[in-house]
């Protein structure tokens, strides 16, 4: 490790790994760092298939495809009472390749983008910690100080830092610019089981969610490969977590509560314990600054329901590498020339921030508006893609919108 780069990237999740990777083969001295050792277990297994994108550029899709992961052709919804919704396939909105995605074990995933940013001239260090991020007297980052395996701090000097901490969200914490949102504090507690029942045909990959009888909670089916399905809940984090017992028996309550997903899970193994995680929703109100840039989870994170999480961190950690890129190259690495992709960004990660206040609406039914609206069925399913820059959405949240108010008018009746 040396003293001084030119970009020192924290985190080596999707966010991190994708920039290391851009800054790197552009032929900036990259030093990527992760906490834990690679490869390390994360939840948030299913990709969007807008994924192809990032991994296209990062030169990636030939080993995804080779790696024998479970292939994603669709997402499926299945209500309170076990109704399921028809399948939305991706083909049928778009036939070319990007519309095959996959369900992904995300510590050979991650890995795979940490060696990708070595492959590329990346320094890569793993079991690496962050103990604090340099600031010279005008406010601009200047370098970091980390802590190896052995405790061991080293001071290193650059002209940009990439956030990628995730959750953790250290500059935003550091800086006080981290906004949680009120109506999505959300926790989840998940684990595997081995042959639980999926769909049939081009179906069988689908991500299926699953609300419970009282919509209190939901549950993700993620089908992975070797007959490993990923098996979660969602609720409220203080209905999930405080005064019900042992997750063990928060997540069997939960179970009997969800028609839909018992008799998918009649047949099936759990493989070893449960495990919990707060999942609260939040942005930061600021994303960048003199050289010091935010990107993936460390630039906010949005509930799982739709699996945007890892699509959101790739696209992110290609923008900001970018950014970085040119404004090293043209002697601007302020926090306008580094943030420059950041409001396009958040326009189109609000369409889905919208679809997932629609989904948490008790009176609203994904189901229900596509056989009222099946004109938007194109935009719907151009979101669970993951094509949130394109035009047209506002016309289909006008209309759900609507929908949520005649519903509470009738419940209220």
């Amino acid at each position: 490790m040396k003293s001084a780069y030119d970009c020192v990237v924290i985190g080596a999740g999707p966010a991190g790994g994708s920039a290391a990777s851009i800054t790197a083969e552009a032929g900036l001295e990259t030093l990527l760092i992760e906490r834990e050792r690679v490869p390390r277990f994360h939840v948030g297994e299913s990709l969007m298939p807008e994924t192809f994108w990032p991994l296209q550029r990062l030169g990636l899709t030939d080993r995804i495809r080779a790696a024998g992961w479970q292939v994603k052709k669709s997402v499926q919804f299945v209500s309170h009472r076990g109704n399921e919704s028809a399948p939305f396939f991706f083909r049928e909105h778009d036939q070319r390749e990007c519309s095959d995605t996959w369900q992904v074990e995300r510590s050979e995933f991650d890995k795979m983008l940490f060696d990708r940013a070595a492959e590329l001239g990346a320094d890569c260090y793993d079991e690496t910690r962050l103990a604090d991020v340099r600031f010279d007297d005008a406010g601009k980052a200047i370098g970091v100080v980390v802590k190896d395996q052995s405790g061991q701090s080293k001071q290193i000097d650059c002209k940009v830092v990439i956030d990628a901490t995730g959750q953790q969200s250290f500059l935003a914490n550091k800086l006080g610019l981290k906004e949680v949102n009120p109506d999505l504090k959300k926790a989840a507690i998940w684990g595997y089981y081995r042959d639980a029942v999926r769909g049939d045909g081009d179906n069988e990959g689908a991500t299926i969610i699953l609300q419970t009888e009282s919509k209190n909670a939901w549950f993700w089916f993620i089908p992975l490969s070797r007959g490993i399905t990923s098996i979660g809940c969602v609720a409220d984090n203080d209905f999930l977590l405080k005064g019900r017992g042992t997750q063990e028996q928060v997540f069997a309550e939960e179970l009997e509560r969800c028609p839909g997903l018992k008799p998918r899970l009649e047949p099936a193994t759990r493989l070893g314990g449960l495990r919990t995680a707060k999942e609260f929703s939040y942005m930061t109100k600021q994303h960048a600054g003199d050289g010091w840039v935010l990107v993936g989870d460390a630039f906010g994170f949005i509930d799982p329901v739709y699996s945007s999480g890892v699509y959101f961190a790739l696209d992110m950690g290609v923008r900001a590498g970018d950014a970085v890129v040119q404004g090293i190259r043209e002697n601007d690495v302020s926090g306008e020339r580094l943030a420059a992709w950041a409001d396009e960004f958040k326009q189109g990660a609000m369409w889905v921030r919208k679809l997932v206040h629609a989904f948490y609406t008790k009176e609203f039914s994904i189901g229900h508006f596509m056989k009222e609206h099946p004109e938007h069925r194109g935009t719907l399913t151009d979101l669970l893609i993951g094509r949130i820059f394109k035009e047209g959405a506002e016309k289909m949240f006008d209309d759900m919108e609507k929908s949520i108010q005649q519903a509470k008018v009738a419940m209220a009746s």
